[in-house]
């Protein structure tokens, strides 16, 4: 089971979260809490050469001279950050971790292999994408606590202007049960800001329609449905593609009544914390949704309680150009030892103890 909270703790803790009055009415209860992840590993490439996708200078004689020693330094890297999101407040790792920029099932599997998250058990599902770089998500979940359904990976059918197909990753939809409960989670990593934020908007918004198909079609079926979207969206809680396509807003009522997503990440944005930085500018790209269905439950019941970025300041660059900055793994053209140019973003979810 989950790590369970005595009530005097967490009354205090969800005190600061302002939900104190709904608990006062369980005082006699404890706690169960769960987290749920996303990271953009920053191109988890194994050292092979794929001759399909442009992962050249990912190899021991390319560019970036990608190394076995380079490539088993940065997949302890990535198990580390992952083992430790969520865990002073829930105890244990992630139950659910969405993952983007990773090159193949095979450096999932590695991760996963890693001392610090073998002793908990991690299963994966993944897809091969048609991206051109070779980049896929994946969604990996602690085998004792969720037990995956179904799943299927949805094309984004993207073209250029000459009516050439721009290829890109897909968006993975998983369906179990989390502790017995029914979920959907959705695992996204959205078009690129190449060639700048307005020029590649249409291709955000193209991936937003998708995204929004996907969540209706959950919703239409059950308006209940407990639904968890995760990404990289390569924008901001601001941008169009988020507020006006998917409809995801930053008022819990709102969502409720409109049965759309919630997106607690608006808080961060407006308070200038961001999971990445551009141009001494912090975005907040990488995003956790829920669903209503998250929202109005009971007690007994898994619920979001409040979301996160994972900042420690192991994950962030201590000097030089980038200081303040996430330790990304390669810069220069040379691995930095770091660990991604992204931080990873969480989820609490909370119920009363079974």
């Amino acid at each position: 089971m989950f790590y369970t909270y005595p009530k005097t703790y967490l009354l205090l803790l969800l005190y600061s979260c302002h939900l104190c009055c709904v608990q006062a009415q369980h005082q006699d209860a404890a706690y169960e809490v769960a987290t749920v992840a996303f990271y953009n590993v920053e191109n988890l490439f194994d050292t092979l050469d794929n001759p399909h996708t442009r992962d050249d200078s990912r190899t021991p004689t390319g560019r970036d001279r990608w190394t076995v020693d380079v490539y088993q330094k940065k997949v302890v890297n990535t198990a580390n950050v992952l083992a430790q999101i969520g865990r002073d407040v829930a105890q244990k790792p992630p139950v659910v971790i969405g993952l983007c920029e990773v090159e193949n099932r095979l450096v999932v599997e590695d991760v996963i292999s890693s001392t610090a998250l073998k002793p908990f058990d991690y299963g994966i599902i993944h897809f091969d994408s048609p991206d051109e770089r070779g980049i896929d998500v994946a969604l990996i979940y602690q085998k004792n606590h969720f037990l995956p359904l179904a799943f299927k990976n949805h094309a984004l059918r993207l073209y250029d202007d000459d009516g050439e197909r721009d290829y890109t990753r897909d968006q993975l939809l998983v369906y179990g049960l989390l502790e017995k409960e029914p979920f959907y989670f959705l695992v996204n990593h959205w078009p690129s800001r190449s060639g700048g934020q307005k020029r590649s908007e249409p291709n955000r918004m193209d991936a937003a329609a998708l995204n929004k198909k996907l969540v209706d079609s959950i919703l239409h079926e059950n308006p209940s449905a407990k639904i968890i979207n995760m990404g990289d969206f390569n924008d901001d809680p601001i941008n169009k593609s988020l507020v006006e396509v998917l409809e995801a807003t930053a008022k819990k009522n709102r969502a409720v009544k409109n049965n759309t997503l919630y997106n607690p990440m608006m808080t961060f944005y407006k308070q200038g914390v961001g999971t990445s930085s551009h141009r001494d500018t912090w975005h907040v790209l990488d995003q956790i949704h829920v669903s209503g269905g998250l929202l109005n439950t009971t007690p007994s019941a898994w619920r979001f309680w409040k979301a996160g970025i994972y900042n420690k300041p192991y994950l962030i660059n201590k000097e030089g150009r980038f200081k303040g900055y996430p330790f990304r793994s390669f810069s220069n053209g040379r691995f930095t030892g770091g660990y991604s140019d992204h931080f990873p973003v969480y989820a609490y979810l909370l119920r009363q103890a079974q």
